[in-house]
């Protein structure tokens, strides 16, 4: 800015008066003039006071008198921005910018906000349809149990308070409806799914025999998965065979297990034999076997269950059932119902010797019962595996010696040379006498000749230590 003398101040001061307001425009549009911003700040100032008048010096006559300055007016394009704002052409691009980056981030969010909605209303809607089309096929079915609802079983337990035991698939619980004492299996959502559930209502819900627990009911509803069984007072059969701290319970006398095998072999030779379709139990163990007042056994548990054709000798399936109870043929994954034959001998052999087939609380060479047996049978000390927490069997180790050679006919590797259920049975009423020719072999530990499976084998075959323990 050009300086301006004393003499020439009150020349322009009607000019600086008329540019003040041209000032404060252009200041409020980012355009102005530099002026003394401190008289304008002070709040008691209204107008810009003039300059006090400066001290002359005289000059000489012939000097001439100074011109005064001349003072240009800048122009909005060559003012200078104020500090603190931005020019209006930086400020288009500013936004633009602004918009670029966010546009396509807030369109990305809106998307993923969308698309996880319309995935979890499509998530809902199909597992509404699934329950309507399970609650149908169970509506559809022919000869199934009597339907409860879910708050009709809540009540008759008081809701799930008396809990009777816990399995691999859920727990049990005691109840009464209609003055009938029951016992009602909650299935876990995590546990047994809609083909074992199905699996059970359907086939146990149309078979009755005297050895088979009676399935009185069931209900599906919603998530809901229940269980209605006729209730079995003495529980299941390892409460009583296994000697346990906890068990104060005296052992079974022999004519008492005598009784619960036969049960159990008229059990499976009905399932086997007499239905329309043969239907393998596939999880046959003391678990699964209850008793009543009387010590009368029941199969109870077909969750793991398959139906075989009367005019097919086989089924291929994948593994299932427990761990030291699987015939060696699970191997190849092609099963026929001698597979329930294998475990019922399983099962013969712990109720005889009053322990479990696995027990790592032994001693490791007794570890296996099975495996154990093989050495006994061929040393001739079969009355070293007799239990001995009981004197009845003591005194009958001849009768129970000849058990044991009925529950290695049922052990043989090769599933042709097993028995049928019903010649079991047979051999139990003492209408038929037992194979004497039995291969002394009872653990595969490696593929050998399985009879009807040896011929196939699976992808991926489990392996010997998860079917029938180790050897």
């Amino acid at each position: 800015m050009a300086v301006v003398s004393a003499t020439s101040a009150l020349h322009l001061l009607p000019l600086l008066l008329l540019l003040l307001p041209v000032a404060t425009i252009a200041n409020s549009t980012s355009v102005g003039i530099i002026i003394d911003t401190n008289a304008s700040r002070s709040p008691t100032a209204k107008r810009p006071m003039p300059a006090p008048p400066a001290k002359v010096t005289p000059t000489a006559p012939s000097d001439p008198p100074a011109s005064p300055a001349t003072v240009t007016p800048m122009t909005p394009s060559t003012l200078p921005a104020p500090i603190g704002t931005t020019s209006m052409k930086e400020k288009p691009f500013t936004v633009r910018r602004d918009v670029a980056i966010l546009a396509p981030v807030g369109g990305f969010i809106l998307l993923t906000i969308l698309f996880l909605i319309t995935y979890f209303i499509r998530k809902r809607r199909t597992q509404q349809q699934h329950l309507i089309e399970e609650e149908e096929e169970f509506r559809n079915l022919k000869g199934t149990p009597m339907r409860y609802t879910f708050q009709q079983l809540k009540s008759a337990t008081e809701q799930f308070k008396d809990k009777l035991g816990e399995g691999g698939f859920g727990s049990v619980f005691k109840g009464e409806l209609a003055d009938q004492r029951i016992a009602v299996k909650r299935l876990d959502r995590a546990g047994q799914g809609k083909r074992e559930f199905s699996a059970e209502v359907q086939t146990i819900g149309s078979i009755h025999h005297i050895n088979l627990v009676r399935l009185i009911g069931f209900c599906a509803e919603k998530s809901h998965r229940l269980l209605v069984y006729e209730y079995m007072p003495k529980g299941s059969l390892d409460r009583w065979i296994y000697c346990r701290n906890d068990n104060d319970s005296p052992p079974l006398e022999w004519s008492t297990r005598c009784k619960i095998i036969t049960n159990i072999a008229k059990g499976l030779a009905y399932l086997h034999e007499e239905c329309t379709k043969k239907i393998a139990h596939l999880d046959v163990k003391p678990q699964n076997i209850l008793l009543d007042d009387d010590f009368n056994a029941k199969l109870s548990d077909f969750g793991l269950c398959k139906l075989i054709d009367r005019d097919m000798s086989q089924v291929v399936t994948k593994m299932r059932g427990t761990p030291g109870y699987l015939a060696p043929e699970w191997l190849t994954s092609q099963i026929t119902e001698k597979a329930d034959v294998y475990s019922f001998g399983v099962v013969v052999m712990e109720v005889i010797c009053g322990r479990k087939n696995l027990d790592t609380s032994l001693s490791e060479e007794s570890i296996h019962l099975i495996t154990l047996l093989e050495e006994k049978v061929k040393n001739a000390h079969l009355v070293d595996l007799i239990d001995k927490n009981s004197n009845d069997m003591l005194a009958h180790k001849q009768d129970v010696i000849e058990m044991m050679k009925l529950a290695m006919w049922c052990l043989q590797i090769d599933c042709k040379r097993r028995p049928k259920m019903s010649d079991v049975v047979k051999v139990l009423e003492g209408t038929m006498n037992a194979e004497s020719n039995i291969d002394h072999n009872f653990v595969a530990t490696n593929q050998v000749n399985f009879g009807a499976a040896a011929n196939v084998v699976s992808s991926v075959p489990p392996l010997a230590s998860h079917v029938s323990g180790p050897r």
